[in-house]
């Protein structure tokens, strides 16, 4: 069981993002029928954003929202929010200003509707010491307004450090059958070593590993999605060609290939060295999310298959293109 600041958490959580941060977002009826379906098939760790959506609504009104009506469900949540970044921007901003800014503004709009179990800068901007913005992050743990500091794309470096400064509470990275990183760049090894979990946001390659795409046409108007380089037409069909292994496997598990991309991640964590790992699936409709929380149960063969599914088909492109790639660290 995975535990953050000390609660312990569903094998998977639930992320956000999709439910403020797209062109056509949900109505609020969908948006709560959606948090409520994820919740009582327990996931419990939620996973938000400042950034997702615009400065007057976002992650944190929504949450605000739905804590109204459900008073009940806060303290059954384990909250994490990312920030420090600048408002209306996805400039990441570290100083002590911004991020208490950032802290007071996410606390501000929850009003006391919710604790803010974590916080973390979405990204660190590569000029303000670590030591300033995880001792202004401590300020609020010490004071009793946040429960503890999560750190979000960084490298193992930074980990030691910021750990080093102040306990880590947990590491959100990306990490799929798409996005396999932290196992070779020392995130995981590190994590492992000093007992921080891992998060790990688009576990299902952002919707590539659920089948949601087979060809760069299905790609919604107006998702970001369209400007990632795996997503683009030149490599489109070599990635897919990855994902329809995937399938290939999951028929015969009697799984769907998204269920196959979460157990092979649920099959890494507190296992042969790795950290504790929980993946974030993001999803809007209940029907996706009752699948998402029913992931498969992979066996030695089938990791064994998986893993020489991506040695024959490794993923092209890389994870965001060369701007959105200069703040990530891992």
């Amino acid at each position: 069981m995975v535990k953050l600041v000390g609660k312990e958490v569903g094998k998977l959580g639930y992320g956000l993002m999709g439910l403020t941060w797209r062109a056509d977002p949900p109505s609020q009826e969908q948006a709560f029928e959606a948090m409520r379906t994820a919740l009582s098939l327990g996931a419990n760790a939620w996973n938000g954003g400042e950034l997702y959506g615009r400065p007057e609504r976002n992650s944190l009104h929504l949450l605000h929202e739905y804590f109204t009506k459900y008073p009940g469900d806060a303290d059954k949540i384990v909250l994490s929010i990312k920030g420090g970044v600048v408002p209306g921007e996805l400039r990441p901003d570290s100083s002590k200003a911004n991020v208490s800014r950032s802290i007071d503004e996410c606390l501000k709009v929850l009003d006391g509707k919710k604790f803010l179990d974590l916080f973390e800068c979405a990204r660190l901007d590569g000029k303000t010491p670590l030591e300033e913005t995880i001792g202004t992050i401590a300020e609020y743990v010490k004071a009793g307004k946040v429960g503890g500091i999560s750190l979000s794309e960084v490298g193992a470096q930074t980990i030691r450090k910021a750990h080093a400064i102040h306990p880590i509470s947990a590491v959100e990275v990306e990490f799929s059958l798409f996005s396999t990183d932290i196992l070779t760049n020392g995130v995981a090894d590190t994590c492992a070593e000093l007992g921080i979990p891992v998060v790990a946001y688009s576990p299902l390659g952002r919707g590539f590993l659920a089948g949601l795409y087979k060809s760069p046409s299905d790609i919604p108007q107006g998702s970001f999605l369209k400007f990632l380089p795996r997503f683009q037409p030149d490599v489109f069909d070599e990635n897919l060609k990855l994902v329809k292994q995937v399938e290939e496997l999951a028929a015969k598990k009697g799984s769907t290939p998204g269920q196959v991309a979460l157990g092979w991640v649920l099959a890494h964590s507190g296992k042969k060295g790795w950290p504790e790992m929980l993946p974030i699936p993001g999803a809007t409709t209940v029907d996706r999310i009752t699948e998402n929380m029913k992931p498969a149960q992979l066996s030695e063969e089938d990791m064994a298959a998986l893993s020489e599914i991506l040695q024959k088909f490794p993923v092209q492109g890389a994870r965001y293109h060369a701007e959105g790639m200069k703040h990530a660290e891992a």
